[in-house]
């Protein structure tokens, strides 16, 4: 990818999040050099990742993971839009903010990148 300006580099941060995983993905294979969008990009992949993750993990166990996502998709959905969309204000305000362990690990696994 070009260089990047402050402007630019805070949309593709906010992009990086769009898809969840999928633009995570995308922008950690298609961007090299700029930390803030890789970091948005880990962050993204890791995070919305482990929540689609976790709706396989509940449709695939018989009727009590059944009846789980049955009560708690709902919440996760909720929460999820609500993070998703906080996360993307964050990274095009310029702010590289890290959630509560799922930033650390970010980091880690972009240090293991490298």
């Amino acid at each position: 990818m070009a260089e990047v300006n402050n402007g630019n580099q805070n949309l593709m941060g906010a992009v990086t999040y769009l898809l969840g995983p999928v633009t995570g993905i995308l922008f950690l294979i298609t961007e090299k050099k700029n930390s803030y969008i890789r970091y948005h990009a880990m962050q993204s992949t890791v995070v919305f990742g482990a929540i689609v993750l976790l709706y396989l993990v509940l449709g695939i166990i018989p009727i009590l993971g059944w009846l789980l996502a049955l009560i708690l998709s709902p919440i996760i959905t909720l929460v999820s839009f609500i993070l998703w969309l906080m996360l993307m204000w964050k990274a095009y305000s310029g702010e590289k903010y890290k959630l509560p362990y799922f930033g650390e690990l970010a980091e880690k696994q972009l240090a293991k990148l490298k």
